[in-house]
This record gives structure tokens, C-alpha cells and sequence, in this order.
């Protein structure tokens, strides 16, 4: 289950203020249909906010090991793993993918024993971060724990460690198949950082 901290509910406010949190019909990258979507973009670019939400972040991930290294997928984590990276004192790195698999790229590597996290901006389905687990698992790391900013799967995702997030919400999706704004003719927009799934 996701823990969220309870002092942090200024997050999707933050969101709002910047204008981060957008309402329409968009594409999510796990291929579902929403009527709204959360631009980390827009908050991370400024980096007072970056840097806070980053702290925040770190606090809440488990203590009781020291984490070596904070990995992120690109593009969306890049950010607030190296926020993160900052706070907690860690080297930061981040996967990429390669003819579709995630992947290890620009000369990074994992030594074997060292302690990871696993940061991303915002979890949907969590199959990024999963994948991402994969990796650092297959190079000999012990994943202790994941967060992201914001978790839009209401606390359901399962990435097989314990993770955090600053804002939890049960997102509204749909289906392409069944969704209503397809039936209503209104254009589908895919704002994310890598292609959808085409329905």
C-alpha cells in the first residue's frame, strides 16, 4: 500500500498554481483515455519548487538504509530523481529505453550490493518504475523502496517494493474502446514524454 504523507496536500494545489493540472482528453502513456493530466513539466521547471518537492520526497523514503543511488526513467523523473538524488546525499543516474526495453545507457552502470530508489514524476499504472526495478535487480541492486510525486492509481499500482508519494488520487480513466469523449468526437491529445500505445 502507498503511504502519503498527510501534511502534504499543498502538492496538487501547487499544481493548480502553476498550471500543471489540465483538463481536456488526453492519451496517457499506459494507453488509457483521461479527462485530465498532470504536467510535472510545468512545476519542475522552476527550480525553488523542484527542490522542495524533492526534500519532501526523500523524507518520506525508508531511513533505515543508506540509499546509494537514485534512478529514474527518462524523461519525465529526471527532475525530481536529481532532487531527490540532492537530499538524500546519493548519485543520481536514469534508464532509458532501447528498441523498446528499458535500459542502462550513457556509460552508467550499478555495482553490485549498492542500495537503490526508484523516482519517478507521475505513476499511473507504475509500469515504468516496475521496469525500471527490473533493471537495477538484474544488475545486482537491492531496491528498497520507490516514490513519485504524484500517484494517480489511487495506491493500487504494485511495483513489488514499498513506495511513497507526496499525493495520492484515483484517477479517472477509460478504456479507448469505451471511452466517452471518443464518443463525443472531442480530440485526444497525448502530452507525455514518450508515444502511447496507437488504440
Amino acid at each position: 500500500m502507498i503511504e502519503v504523507h498527510p501534511l502534504l496536500n499543498h502538492t496538487l494545489d501547487l499544481f493548480k498554481q502553476t498550471g500543471a493540472y489540465l483538463r481536456g482528453h488526453f492519451r496517457l502513456t499506459s494507453g488509457l483515455h483521461s479527462p485530465e493530466y498532470l504536467q510535472c513539466a510545468l512545476v519542475l521547471q522552476h527550480p525553488d519548487h523542484a527542490e522542495r518537492l524533492g526534500r519532501e520526497l526523500a523524507a518520506l523514503l525508508p531511513r533505515d538504509r543508506k540509499v546509494d543511488v537514485v534512478v529514474s526513467p527518462a524523461v519525465g523523473g529526471l527532475i525530481i530523481g536529481h532532487e531527490v538524488a540532492r537530499a538524500l546525499g546519493a548519485r543520481f543516474i536514469f534508464t532509458e529505453r532501447d528498441g523498446g526495453k528499458m535500459t542502462l545507457r550513457r556509460g552508467f552502470s550499478i555495482r553490485d550490493g549498492e542500495t537503490a530508489v526508484v523516482v519517478e514524476d507521475v505513476i499511473t499504472t507504475g509500469g515504468s518504475s516496475r521496469e525500471v526495478v527490473e533493471v537495477l535487480r538484474a544488475a545486482g541492486a537491492g531496491v528498497v523502496a520507490a516514490g513519485s510525486i504524484i500517484d494517480r492509481s489511487g495506491g493500487h499500482a504494485d511495483l513489488g517494493v514499498p513506495r511513497v508519494a507526496l499525493s495520492t488520487l484515483e484517477a479517472i480513466t477509460y478504456p479507448p474502446e469505451n471511452c466517452p469523449l471518443c464518443r463525443d468526437g472531442v480530440p485526444v491529445v497525448k502530452p507525455g514524454s514518450r508515444p502511447a500505445p496507437e488504440p
